[in-house]
């Protein structure tokens, strides 16, 4: 995996013609798939691709993100962009995109949804149950104006 790579969340309308395009665009299987979901690690270009079966949104973009290796690389981040003058949101152990998380949002002025995800997985397979699936949308700052999902 590269040390760091970006995250481009897309709504579709049908999730298996979708991953199917994906898959032969990229050359490479989803790294997790469930229903109405599928993320590929993809390792050239190095991009974080996910995709939620969304009919009513297809063809737009969901959300923007950093994938990090390391928690410690949230935590740099998140000191990097306060001390750059951003306004920063953490949340930590975050169950999202069938995976738990550490992450930091910022927020972009003149960008669609306006957050960006600043993130690394601390569990990449965690347990689902019906009282705790996994969110297909996850919290954002406070005064991004919109969801941001992971």
């Amino acid at each position: 995996m590269p040390t760091t790579r970006v995250q481009l969340a897309l709504n579709v309308e049908d999730i298996e013609a979708a991953t199917d395009f994906y898959t032969r665009l990229f050359g490479v299987a989803p790294h997790k798939q469930r229903p109405g979901y599928a993320n590929f690690a993809i390792e050239n270009p190095p991009l974080k691709l996910v995709l939620f079966e969304n009919a009513a949104e297809a063809g737009t973009l969901n959300h923007l993100g950093i994938e990090a290796p390391a928690v410690g690389d949230v935590a740099a981040a998140e000191q990097r962009f306060r001390a750059a003058g951003l306004a920063t949101r953490s949340i930590t152990d975050d169950l999202c995109g069938h995976a738990v998380q550490d992450k930091v949002f910022v927020t972009a002025p003149d960008v669609p949804l306006g957050t960006w995800e600043y993130y690394a997985i601390t569990d990449d397979a965690p347990t689902e149950t019906a009282d705790q699936p996994a969110s297909q949308c996850c919290a954002a700052p406070a005064d991004a104006g919109a969801s941001s999902c992971c």
